[in-house]
């Protein structure tokens, strides 16, 4: 198991949903360490297989109350609702006051596909929230309120991190055909 690069934002991996996981095999039993190792070394409260590059429906956290991994997440939420703090380790060193639900009922499997139900406040709640959104392509700016969104985004605009790209995200190199193209190309 390694310690993986995190994605940052930019990355059309955190805004596209992951598929969902359908074998529950040796190879998803080492994704869930490679996320465990990858937020601890962070530090992080969460971390979702997209923020590595893997576009599968998985997640880990680790807070003081609890730690685990969900599979295929579901959640019920409550009518309740906090307002936090809230950062993402793909957004480095930027946090923001997020209004979540309170409480949080998730229900998933796993690593070894056996159902289980996980249910949390405060910031459990916020976590599996947090994650799961991850999983849908939907980052915590986006539950922002407009005018704080606005701020955000010209925090991420003036941040060291924005635009550094990895080696998998540079820009695909085109190149001209050397045939004809009777006009329908470059």
């Amino acid at each position: 198991m390694s310690i993986q690069e995190i994605r940052l934002f930019g990355d059309p991996v955190l805004t596209t949903p992951a598929s969902p996981v359908t074998t529950f095999d040796k190879e998803l039993r080492n994704l869930v360490k490679d996320l465990t190792e990858t937020m601890l070394d962070a530090p992080g409260a969460g971390l979702a297989a997209p923020q590595i590059g893997v576009s599968l429906q998985v997640f880990v956290w680790n807070i003081e109350e609890s730690d685990g991994h969900l599979i295929n997440p579901t959640l019920d939420l409550s009518a309740d609702l906090q307002d936090g703090e809230e950062g993402c380790l793909s957004f480095p060193g930027l946090t923001y006051e997020t209004p979540r639900a309170f409480r949080a009922v998730a229900k998933g499997f796993n690593m070894h596909g056996e159902p289980v139900t996980i249910e949390g406040t405060e910031l459990l709640a916020r976590v599996l929230q947090h994650e799961t959104d991850h999983l849908n392509g939907i980052v915590f700016i986006d539950r922002l309120l407009l005018e704080e969104r606005k701020l955000a985004m010209a925090d991420i605009r003036n941040s060291d991190w924005f635009g550094e790209r990895t080696p998998e995200q540079v820009a695909p190199i085109f190149k001209l055909s050397p045939h004809p193209t009777n006009g329908r190309a470059l």
